[in-house]
Parts: structure tokens; C-alpha cells; sequence
């Protein structure tokens, strides 16, 4: 039996940027067990799989240690193999995801567009864990569904951070968001999540849920250019809908093949 597989770089305008995702369009559903060898496996950030039902198309999203609600950067690069590989005729993609519900995304020119639920925030104090990950104190830290997001003063702190990664491992979250204001851009980020198996995701373009709501309360405004400033580095734009957010980039194949098992 073999199954397509596709690797995309997801909020990039070449390849080697951005965040590179693996995209499988399969006929049913496999085995949840099979899907999570495949994930770690193709040892990606996340492993995107998607079957057709209806006029949608529902989407799961694997890390290679654990299936996670939600994940931008795959989603983007699902989109991007209907939209250009896969035969989608329109502009527009209906994604449901079981965890998640509705996740809409068009299509702009070479920019695609995610449709996704805000992030709902809760400022906490900071845990003792992430006092001591980090070499730099954040001015504040907000809880959201699955992440913990930190605030710091400045972009040059989140360009120097090196956190432990041990320590951010002990909380029981998906993972940790940084971010300050941008020089040259709305909002600059990075993010961890070793406890899933990704010690720093390349361009979290799920953890832009939480960090465009905060950004529109502090900056007084809807739209957004942002950067993730990993080592690979992702440009977005994001503009926050309400209780939606929509999050948008380029994105650009870097394989394709097959799957024999």
C-alpha cells in the first residue's frame, strides 16, 4: 500500500525558509497509531493528514511524539497542496478539524489565508519553571488554551533568548510563546515545545491565536506584520476578526513522494 506525501515550507517565499511541514492526502482515515509513526517518522515539527468529506476537508495534525489541536504552518501547507497539487478548484478551502471546529482559509494571489478561533488569554504569574528558563525576566505571562505566552520589553530579548528547555518541559502545556514589540515589524515571536517534540518550532502560525488578540489590546489595532525569529525565520500577516483571527503567508514545495507501508 503506498499513500502521497508531500513536504511544504509553510510562511516562506523560498524554500529553506519558513516552516517546513509534511502533508498527507489520504482516501479514509489510518490507524491513529500508524499516523503517529508517520509523524515521527518524517521527524517534522508537525505531520498534516486530511481526507475529503462532503465539500470539506477534515484535517488532523500530528507532532512526532503527540496529535495536538491545532497547528497553523500545516494547515497553510495543506491548503497550498489542494490549492496547486491536489486538483482544489476555488479559492477557497473548507478545513474542519475534530478538535478545533471550522477553519476556512483562502486563497490571495501567492498568499494563503487561515481562518482560525482566537485565542482566549488569562494573565498568571509567571511559574517557577519559566523564571528559571529564562535568563531575562518577562514583564507579564498570559495562559491560553494550550500555550503560556511571556511578554518581554524588547526584540533584541527574544533574538538572544536561550531558554531551558528542561524546564519549559516540567509545565503542562502544549508550549511557550514569547514575544516583544517588533523594530521593523508589529510583534516579533518565538516558540517552544519540547514537551511535543519541538524544541523551537520554526513559525507557529496556531500560537499567532494568542498572540494577535493581545497584540490589537496593546497596539490599538486590527492588522499586522509579524515575524517569527527562529533560526529560519516566517513572515506573517495577521488581522484579528472578532473572535477569529486570520493568519497568512506564502508557501513553497520542497517534495513529493510516496509512503509504502
Amino acid at each position: 500500500m503506498s499513500y502521497k506525501i508531500y513536504q511544504v515550507d509553510a510562511f516562506a517565499d523560498k524554500i529553506f525558509k519558513g516552516n517546513p511541514a509534511a502533508v498527507c492526502p489520504l482516501p479514509n482515515w489510518l490507524d491513529d497509531n500508524i499516523m503517529q509513526k508517520i509523524a515521527k517518522e518524517n521527524n517534522l515539527a508537525e505531520t498534516a493528514f486530511y481526507i475529503k468529506k462532503g465539500n470539506r476537508y477534515e484535517i488532523r495534525w500530528f507532532t512526532p511524539e503527540v496529535e495536538v489541536d491545532l497547528c497553523g504552518h500545516a494547515t497553510l501547507a495543506s491548503a497550498y497542496v489542494l490549492f496547486h497539487l491536489e486538483g482544489h478548484d476555488s479559492n477557497q478551502i473548507n478545513f474542519y478539524s475534530p478538535r478545533s471546529g471550522e477553519l476556512p482559509v483562502t486563497k490571495h494571489g501567492e498568499i494563503i489565508m487561515l481562518n482560525f478561533p482566537a485565542d482566549t488569554l488569562e494573565e498568571i504569574t509567571t511559574p517557577p519553571e519559566l523564571l528559571a528558563a529564562f535568563e531575562v525576566k518577562p514583564i507579564a505571562a498570559f495562559k491560553g488554551k494550550t500555550d503560556i505566552m511571556l511578554i518581554f520589553d524588547k526584540e533584541e530579548d527574544i533574538k538572544k533568548m536561550k531558554p531551558s528547555l528542561e524546564e519549559i518541559k516540567k509545565l503542562p502545556v502544549r508550549g511557550v510563546i514569547i514575544t516583544a514589540r517588533g523594530t521593523n515589524t508589529d510583534f516579533v515571536s518565538r516558540f517552544f515545545g519540547p514537551a511535543v517534540g519541538v524544541d523551537e518550532d520554526p513559525v507557529t502560525g496556531s500560537a499567532h491565536t494568542s498572540l494577535v488578540p493581545y497584540w490589537a489590546k496593546q497596539l490599538h489595532k486590527e492588522s499586522f506584520t509579524a515575524i517569527q525569529l527562529s533560526e529560519r525565520t516566517g513572515v506573517l500577516t495577521c488581522k484579528l476578526l472578532g473572535d477569529r483571527v486570520e493568519i497568512g503567508g506564502q508557501a513553497k514545495l520542497y517534495l513529493r513522494g510516496e509512503i509504502y507501508f
